[in-house]
């Protein structure tokens, strides 16, 4: 599996790209693979959202799974690939996959994880 370094990751399994004072969040290419084909994502748009508040679900062919803010701000934009193609997620995660762009809160990373830690996590 890829855990793209330059990323930090959640133990929710979310993975955030921070972008100056914006981020990209996206699901990792482990929890995807763990759901299974996504065919649906559900995600609120315009608002603001703390860290660890659920801001959306990812449905896959079996589940539903709720998706954390892993960083306080607002939901600037919902990827708008994903309405018409959410497996997007599942064959580039890390890529066209990508969720939410967020205007940050603020800058604290402290609470994210590095791609080691969180490979450590899952157990790769």
């Amino acid at each position: 599996m890829n855990f793209p370094e330059e990323l930090k990751y959640t133990s929710d399994h979310e993975w955030v790209k921070i972008d100056g004072d914006n981020a990209y969040i996206g699901i990792t290419e482990f929890a995807q693979h763990e759901l299974g084909d996504i065919v649906y994502v559900d995600i609120v748009e315009g608002k603001e959202v703390a860290e660890g508040a659920v801001f959306g679900t990812v449905e896959a062919v079996k589940t539903v799974s709720d998706l954390f803010m892993p960083m306080s701000g607002t939901v600037l934009e919902v990827n708008p690939k994903l309405d018409a193609n959410p497996e997007l997620v599942n064959t580039d995660p890390y890529g066209d996959g990508w969720m939410v762009k967020i205007s940050l809160k603020n800058h604290d990373t402290a609470q994210l994880l590095s791609a080691d830690a969180y490979k450590t996590l899952i157990g790769q």
